[in-house]
């Protein structure tokens, strides 16, 4: 497979070629299956870079349902099989057995949850409820910034 879609234009039939016709195909988009897909560029958090360099990068695919749960900002394990992707064409004959990489994301673990998925337990819950009904809310939240 290559990195881009480029849908058929021409018939390749027999049929059309001992005609000498070319003929027209359009995509039918109703007929055709589309598949999540996500490429993701991640990068090293910024306090394990060496003063003065500039962060490593590396290409993560995401496939299906591991697609949408990476947001830029989001600190995250991958976990995933590390594969090339050689080059073609004229640039593969002067790269040798050079290769860029990426990362197939098989699982994606997130450290911050967003506000939607945090759950607390009993004894937050209490907590909250006690400073609602004490009346010093805003006290409260003024010396937590």
């Amino acid at each position: 497979t290559s990195r881009q879609f480029t849908p058929m234009t021409e018939c390749p039939s027999e049929e059309c070629k001992q005609n000498n016709s070319k003929g027209q195909l359009f995509l039918s988009t109703r007929a055709s299956k589309f598949l999540p897909f996500q490429e993701v560029k991640i990068q090293e958090m910024a306090d394990q870079v060496p003063v003065g360099h500039i962060p490593r990068t590396l290409t993560v695919h995401c496939h299906g349902s591991l697609t949408r749960q990476i947001n830029p900002g989001d600190v995250i394990d991958v976990a995933g099989i590390f594969l090339p992707t050689p080059y073609t064409g004229f640039k593969a004959i002067r790269a040798g057995l050079l290769t860029d990489t990426y990362l197939e994301a098989q699982h994606v673990n997130q450290h911050k949850k967003a506000y939607d998925d945090l759950v607390f337990d009993a004894k937050t819950f209490r907590r909250i409820e006690q400073y609602k009904h004490s009346g010093h809310m805003y006290e409260y939240l003024s010396r937590s910034i």
